[in-house]
């Protein structure tokens, strides 16, 4: 603007200045409706943290109180050192529309085994239907006032050979369709199912991606058997398997991203073990946000000799308590009573 365009005179200066004033309106307005930016200048995509719950509401699964867990009042992930997610609660439920795992004092019974054969466990003696009629009758003992049980089918669905197989790795998958039938029998019973994989010489994180379409259900967990952990030389049946922490976490941590990707509720994450050595530095485990971490010891025998085999093994601090009971190799099987009286406090029982 040149000078001899300025005003000069009162009213020219008045008029001036309230048409700068009201330039000044305009360009805040327009400001105040501009979508915010992340702290390098990017547009904020809404993603961030889909799925998690702001620390105030998270339950700490990572050391559950032994004798008295309570019910958080909202969905909620586990506690861990990452970094906090927003408050957005996954659109998928669990069974039964609730939102956590143990929620409520809530106590998990599983029958064990694979489809089309009982030689494995319970689970694979009869159709789904018929095993669910079952299941209802051996979780029935457990429940408690204030203490629902919730059913869990546990489906091995990669099995440990003692051949090597076309690939060498001394495991093989069941089928895609006998894995969705357990997925449809849970939907429509209002089960978990936990996906059991005993990878022989695979790395467990390799087996489990072999799984992914079936655990972006938001029913559907995973469960590691070390036991069917072979190393580079090992055939199973031959020896007892085992893994080291790191494997675990590389495994959990492809879950927990799983989670996050797909907006899922809280997962179960089960770890099985009846020998100290079976799960390597196992201290080094790490707990993950949105992943309920379990062991489960699966001892056989008399209960004094079970017991002592839980004792030694479990690390409430760390985990979730679990505990099988075996109808055929049990000696004197231990009752609903027994195991709601075992210290540390089991909260997930199988029957194998």
């Amino acid at each position: 603007m040149s000078r001899k365009m300025l005003p000069s005179g009162p009213r020219e200066r008045s008029f001036a200045v309230g048409l700068l004033l009201a330039l000044l309106t305009l360009a805040a307005l327009a400001y105040a409706v501009l979508p915010a930016s992340g702290p390098d200048g990017d547009d904020d995509d809404g993603d961030r943290g889909r799925g998690a719950i702001a620390p105030a509401a998270a339950e700490t699964t990572a050391s559950p109180a032994p004798t008295s867990p309570t019910a958080p009042a909202a969905r909620t992930t586990q506690a861990t050192p990452e970094a906090p997610a927003a408050d957005t609660a996954p659109a998928a439920e669990l069974p039964g529309g609730v939102d956590t795992i143990f929620g409520d004092d809530r106590f998990l019974v599983a029958y064990y085994g694979t489809a089309g054969t009982g030689s494995l466990g319970v689970l694979g003696e009869d159709p789904p239907e018929r095993a669910f009629e079952r299941l209802q009758q051996a979780a029935a003992p457990f429940a408690r006032p204030g203490s629902a049980v919730m059913p869990v089918f546990e489906l091995i669905v990669t099995v440990a050979d003692a051949a090597p197989g076309e690939d060498g790795d001394y495991a093989h998958d069941i089928s895609r369709a006998a894995v969705q039938t357990y997925i449809d029998a849970a939907h429509q019973h209002g089960a978990l199912l936990l996906l059991d994989v005993q990878p022989g010489r695979t790395s467990f994180a390799d087996a489990a991606k072999r799984w992914a379409w079936a655990l972006k259900d938001p029913y559907v967990g995973l469960a590691l058997d070390p036991e069917w952990r072979m190393g580079r030389n090992g055939v199973p049946g031959q020896r007892i398997g085992s893994v080291g922490a790191a494997e675990v976490n590389r495994t959990s941590a492809w879950l927990r991203d799983l989670v996050r990707r797909h907006d899922l509720p809280q997962k179960l994450f089960v770890l099985h073990q009846f020998r100290s050595d079976m799960v390597r530095d196992v201290a080094q485990v790490e707990p993950r946000r949105g992943l309920v971490m379990v062991q489960h010891v699966d001892g056989f025998g008399t209960p004094g000799q079970k017991l002592a085999t839980y004792r030694h093994v479990a690390r409430p601090g760390q985990f979730r308590m679990g505990f099988k009971l075996f109808y055929d190799e049990d000696v004197r099987r231990m009752s609903a009573a027994d195991v709601r009286r075992i210290r540390p406090t089991v909260r997930f029982v199988s029957f194998q």
